[in-house]
């Protein structure tokens, strides 16, 4: 970013939201549209800035934006789907006679839950340092920390690629129970793995966690915001539930024979019922 403070004569705000899924989108309150480094940043009407603060210390600065929900471009579905929770988004000042990105920044951050009221759309969010509020490392506990395909933590040897697959819908029985015939998969094989659907009505929006899988039968924790239909097409990524026994059975990294030694877990780890049995005699 340029350490550069915009002319006060022509000074507008702009904003940038990069979803963590998806494509950004580029704001400004100009009434038209300015480019900036290739990116067109829209004046459509509909959303402001309610509120944003920034300090000189290390506590989190702050930012909220407020509009109606299709015409800012976020669309009722993506804020209703989650798309934007957790977004980073950049707002920095420029002047509108030779328009700079991040000319005069104002404020990073990372956006919490988005809301809808009706047909408006409220997002709050605070700054990037709050992120050095947050607890870093691994913990200690029976189940494994890693993300499941993730490189963090030495990696979790195991594939995305080979572990995503696609098909088609063959019946829907609700937005969050559905049906695909083709998927003939053990029980259980993509329990707490995500779903996303490729075509319309949900295409592009934020996949979900899949609460159970049984004889094809698809079950998420929460609902898709549109009512499937059957023939949709969806990619799925098999699920872990983060025990050894995966590891052992389920998970064998790249050729190897199990994927135990890149579990991060520690299963051996008394629980809080085991000193309980010691200090009952048992």
């Amino acid at each position: 970013m340029k350490s550069v403070v915009a002319d006060y004569r022509y000074r507008i705000l702009c904003l940038r939201i990069v979803p963590v899924t998806g494509s950004p989108i580029y704001l400004t309150d100009h009434p038209r549209d300015l480019v900036m480094s290739g990116h067109t940043y829209l004046s459509t009407a509909g959303y402001q800035f309610t509120g944003q603060s920034a300090t000189a210390g290390f506590s989190p600065a702050s930012v909220d934006i407020e509009g109606i929900a299709g015409a800012s471009g976020l669309s009722r579905a993506a804020v209703g789907s989650g798309l934007f929770d957790g977004a980073r988004c950049y707002v920095f000042a420029t002047s509108w006679a030779a328009p700079v990105e991040d000319q005069e920044p104002v404020v990073a951050g990372i956006f919490g839950k988005a809301t809808l009221l009706d047909h408006r759309f409220q997002i709050g969010g605070v700054s990037l340092i709050d992120a050095l509020n947050q607890s870093v490392g691994q913990t200690y506990g029976a189940q494994c920390p890693k993300l499941f395909c993730g490189t963090e933590y030495a990696g979790c040897g195991v594939s995305l690629a080979a572990n995503t697959v696609t098909g088609t819908l063959t019946s829907v029985t609700s937005a969050s129970v559905f049906t695909s015939a083709a998927r003939t998969e053990a029980d259980d094989t993509f329990g707490a793995g995500t779903i996303q659907f490729t075509s319309e009505p949900n295409a592009g929006l934020k996949g979900l966690e899949i609460k159970s899988f049984a004889g094809g039968v698809i079950t998420t924790f929460e609902p898709f915001y549109y009512l499937p239909v059957a023939g949709n097409a969806y990619s799925m990524v098999r699920g872990c539930r983060k025990r050894l026994s995966d590891c052992q059975a389920r998970w064998n990294g790249s050729g190897i024979v199990s994927n135990v030694a890149n579990f991060g877990g520690f299963p051996w780890i008394p629980t809080g019922s085991t000193y309980a049995q010691v200090g009952q005699g048992g």
